[in-house]
């Protein structure tokens, strides 16, 4: 019989505790749920009003995966949604992780956990602007941290805060937090600082996703800030061979790497990172560091 569980009072089954996740470290279901539950305090105000796309794994990296934007079958009904619009399937409902409770009724899924850069009461109207820097082979994420700083400066000659973090798997993502902006027009602009980027970078970056052209190179993924895209939220776990988390990082941090290792974070590494940096995200949750997307065609005084 699985066990009874009862949080914020609401009674969860939780199944499976002793299966083994990721069997390069034997990192246990029960252990991934443990993470969740302790770390749901940086992580639910990046979930906060944000739909949530699942990729599940219910049998760690190596077994399935699948990917669902639908609230999934069986699911409670105390967790919360909201209606999407889709372009092409009319609209949808998506899960709202809001609380403890709905975040280990998720967690229990074995999912990694996906947001927009809106929120469900403005669907398509961006208050984050995103940029995933993808390595290509044999570059690596030392490589992503030339071209993050770049964005970094760029960005703030426009008057904008950049925010690095991992993605958990190979690269870096940077956030911006912005003031209410249509998706497009943060779509156009991050695109149009994508295209200086590999102006400027030459042989180290290119935004085209044209695979070819990616080895050795860092491509510049501007396509996620498109209303129907999503990323990895901060802190999330990851479907890796390893418990890797996105996690968020320091500009030092990002200066100063020179081998992948140093910017790989596994689930149990998180605790103390926070214990001293605190939540590096926190100034994306709040309006005060938000400010006004530039039109396509301003450039850098």
């Amino acid at each position: 019989m699985s066990p009874i569980t009862v949080v914020e009072g609401r009674r969860l089954s939780l199944t499976n505790l002793d299966k083994v996740l990721y069997p390069e470290t034997g990192t246990t279901k029960g252990e991934v749920l443990h993470y969740c539950t302790t770390t749901a305090d940086a992580l639910l105000p990046h979930l906060h009003d944000r739909p949530v796309s699942f990729l599940r794994y219910p049998d760690g990296p190596d077994g399935q995966c699948f990917f669902t934007k639908n609230v999934p079958p069986g699911a409670p009904s105390w967790v919360k949604s909201c209606e999407v619009p889709h372009s092409r399937s009319g609209p949808a409902r998506q899960v709202l992780l809001q609380d403890l409770a709905s975040l280990v009724w998720a967690a229990n899924l074995v999912v990694e956990l996906h947001t927009p850069q809106w929120t469900c009461d403005a669907p398509g109207v961006a208050d984050r602007l995103v940029f995933d820097l993808d390595p290509g082979a044999p570059a690596t994420i030392v490589e992503c941290c030339t071209a993050a700083r770049w964005l970094r400066d760029r960005l703030a000659a426009d008057g904008l805060d950049a925010y690095a973090k991992t993605s958990g798997s190979k690269g870096l993502h940077l956030l911006v937090p912005i003031e209410p902006t249509p998706a497009d027009r943060t779509t156009a602009y991050a695109r149009t600082l994508a295209v200086e980027a590999g102006a400027a970078l030459g042989d180290l970056v290119t935004h085209k996703m044209t695979r070819a052209l990616r080895p050795g190179k860092v491509f510049l993924d501007f396509s996620q800030n498109a209303a129907a895209k999503t990323t990895a939220t901060a802190y999330t776990l990851r479907a890796r061979p390893l418990p890797t988390v996105s996690t968020p990082v320091t500009w030092d941090e990002v200066a100063a790497c020179a081998e992948p290792g140093q910017l790989t974070f596994l689930f149990d590494e998180i605790a103390g990172r926070r214990e001293r940096y605190g939540d590096l995200h926190a100034p994306l949750l709040g309006p005060e560091r938000a400010r006004p997307v530039p039109r396509g065609d301003r450039r850098p005084a």
